[in-house]
Order: C-alpha cells, then sequence, then structure tokens
C-alpha cells in the first residue's frame, strides 16, 4: 500500500550483446553518507542474472515521454527482445560502472551493488551511489540548482501511471511562523 512508486528502468550489462532494460516496482534511497539506494527484482527475471554477475546497474528516471518505452520494457523479457534496439533507446557509456545510462533519460544513477538480500518473491541489491548524471535542462542556470520538477517524472500506483501535480509545500513548511495566504493575510501555523 505504500503508492505511489517511481517509474524507472533499470539499465546493466558489460557489454552491447547483453545490455538490457528491466523496469522494477520496488526502489528507493537508504542512505544519504555514503549514498545508498536498492532495486528488487524476481530472480526469473533476465536482468537479475546479469546483475548478480557484474554487480552494477543504472537506474534510469523516466518522464511522461518515456512512459510507453518504460511500459514496453517491463512487459517485454530481454531473453527475447535487444530492449535498446527494439526501443530505440541510446546507450552511452557512464563513468563508473559498465553498465549503460540511458541517454533520454532525464536522471541516471550509476550504482555498484554491496549486498543482495534474498527477501521471498525479490532480491533486495543494495547499492553505493557512484555518479549520478542529469540533464543540463534540469538546472536553473542562475542559482545552479537542480530543479527537478523541470522532467516531468511519472509515478507508479497499483497497475496505473500517474504524472506528479504541482508542489504545494517545501520542508519545514508545516513549521514555519507565518504563512501568507493567497488572498495575502498572515495565517499562522502551529506544529504538528
Amino acid at each position: 500500500m505504500l503508492n505511489p512508486t517511481p517509474v524507472v528502468m533499470v539499465s546493466c550489462g558489460n557489454t552491447i550483446d547483453e545490455y538490457n532494460i528491466i523496469t522494477v516496482a520496488w526502489t528507493g534511497t537508504i542512505d544519504s553518507d555514503p549514498a545508498m539506494c536498492f532495486i528488487s527484482v524476481r530472480p526469473t527475471r533476465h536482468s537479475h542474472s546479469i546483475i548478480s554477475r557484474t554487480g552494477e546497474f543504472v537506474i534510469n528516471l523516466v518522464n511522461k515521454d518515456l512512459a510507453p518505452i518504460a511500459d514496453w520494457c517491463g512487459v517485454k523479457s530481454g531473453k527475447d527482445y535487444h530492449k535498446f534496439l527494439e526501443t530505440g533507446l541510446t546507450p552511452i557509456h557512464g563513468t563508473h560502472v559498465s553498465a549503460p545510462l540511458i541517454e533520454e533519460s532525464p536522471v541516471n544513477i550509476e550504482c555498484k551493488v554491496k549486498q543482495v538480500i534474498p527477501l521471498g518473491t525479490h532480491d533486495m541489491f543494495i547499492a553505493e551511489v557512484l555518479a549520478v548524471h542529469a540533464d543540463e535542462l534540469l538546472f536553473n542556470h542562475k542559482t545552479d540548482a537542480l530543479e527537478l520538477q523541470r522532467a516531468n517524472l511519472v509515478a507508479y500506483s497499483h497497475g496505473h501511471y500517474y504524472e506528479l501535480g504541482k508542489m504545494f509545500g517545501k520542508f519545514g513548511f508545516s513549521v514555519e511562523k507565518k504563512n501568507k495566504t493567497d488572498d495575502g493575510k498572515t495565517k499562522h501555523r502551529r506544529p504538528l
């Protein structure tokens, strides 16, 4: 019930012939320093053996334009299709891993597996983040800040894809002493 989840394409493989793309619903951040994340993959998936052998993968975030391709990659097996060739996605070299980045993705996260935990239906690959690449268009050139909302990312919930909505607050907004309402009046807030 912990939904929605991010839509991601995970790319893996050491050579062009074995490059593959899978989609995973179970992924996220698990530590800040060192930066760590995870993906959970069914052992029966084609990419499971590739990631187990190579010890690396790339998490590629998905925007609305890429959603149909991500969906296709999620229902087709890399045993039967070379997904880069079939989709027209462009594999590019990263800086720290042999697994390809997907050039069309707005953000790519290079990962090195540190531990694999069998959990039941899925094995959790715990990985250190070695590098993050973001499309230049996602940066505010005045402040040099990453503005990820520009990526038009999508989320997945119970079999459906959704566009992310408008921002309605920022970290700490619930405890700010004074906020202006839309009509310009001051409104006081209490911590929860």
